[in-house]
């Protein structure tokens, strides 16, 4: 049996690219997805750290609140006196913005209506 030359270049060229076929599907049946759940030491180091913050304005939160609730009574009590003073039988009772106190026309001192 004899090869020629052009029948051994022929099969050599079929051998090549049959490998670089199978070389380059093997490439591609290696892809993987890999899917992290985020929880690395980096983000709890983080999270760490904003929780002893978060701690250390505790005391300054809780001061913000305690005046906003002490204003908020403060204008509370006006708006009812306000109200009284408003509602008096007294007809020299009159409100005073500025101040928030019910006053006497006449002398100008505070009066309780």
């Amino acid at each position: 049996m004899k090869i020629t030359l052009s029948k051994r270049l022929c099969l050599a060229a079929m051998l090549t690219l049959g490998a670089i076929g199978y070389t380059t599907s093997s490439f591609a049946e290696t892809n993987k997805l890999v899917i992290e759940s985020g929880d690395s030491a980096l983000s709890r180091q983080e999270a760490a750290m904003q929780k002893e913050q978060w701690n250390d304005t505790r005391s300054l939160r809780q001061k913000v609140n305690k005046r906003a609730e002490k204003e908020f009574d403060k204008a509370d009590v006006a708006f009812d006196a306000r109200d009284k003073c408003e509602q008096s039988a007294n007809l020299n009772a009159y409100w005073e913005p500025n101040t928030l106190r019910c006053l006497d026309r006449s002398t100008g001192r505070a009066i309780n209506p």
